[in-house]
Order: C-alpha cells, then sequence, then structure tokens
C-alpha cells in the first residue's frame, strides 16, 4: 500500500473515537450494508464520523488493504478495526458495540 494513503487512513481513524468507511455519508448511505452500520450508529446514539469511499477511489481500496478486510463498511473503534456490518450487528444485538463505543 502506498505510504501517503496508508499515512491518510492512519489520521481519519485515529482522529475520531468512532470512525466508518462507507458508501455514502453519515445520514445519506448508498448501499444496504452501509445503511445497517449507520442505523446501528444512529440507534446507539453514537458519535461517529464517516468516509465516502466512492468518492476516492485510492481509500476505497486502501481501506481494504489496511485492515486485510475484503469489504465496505469498515468501523473502528479508538483507531481499531471492529469489522464490517455483519459483526455491528452481532455486537450490537449482544449489546458490546454500545459498551465498546462509550
Amino acid at each position: 500500500m502506498d505510504a501517503q494513503i496508508k499515512d491518510r487512513i492512519d489520521n481519519l481513524v485515529r482522529e475520531h473515537k468512532v470512525f466508518l468507511f462507507m458508501k455514502g455519508q453519515k445520514g445519506e448511505p448508498q448501499c444496504t450494508f452501509s445503511s445497517v452500520a449507520d442505523a446501528i450508529l444512529q440507534h446507539i446514539g453514537a458519535e461517529y464520523e464517516t468516509f465516502n469511499v466512492l468518492e476516492d477511489p485510492e481509500i476505497r481500496q486502501g481501506i481494504k488493504d489496511y485492515s486485510d478486510w475484503p469489504t465496505i463498511p469498515q468501523l473502528y473503534i479508538n483507531g481499531e478495526f471492529v469489522g464490517g456490518s455483519d459483526i455491528m450487528q452481532e455486537l450490537f444485538e449482544s449489546g458490546e458495540l454500545k459498551t465498546m463505543i462509550q
């Protein structure tokens, strides 16, 4: 991965406690999986920022390399990769996601 792309991603996930790479933006998802992830974070009242990977092909591919995870959305909490919408759903249902964010 290009060092400049890695640095950009590092900065994004470290600047915000809860950060979601998604297709679309907060409140305006552009795919089903991003919609689920966005809805979960809104439902639990999380303060979070997003990055629309559809607007930046380098980040869209770079985030997959960065996390070694092939799909989007991708959630980061305190700079650590948590998972995609399926893992978010499991953590939400168990109550763990809200605890992780608080």
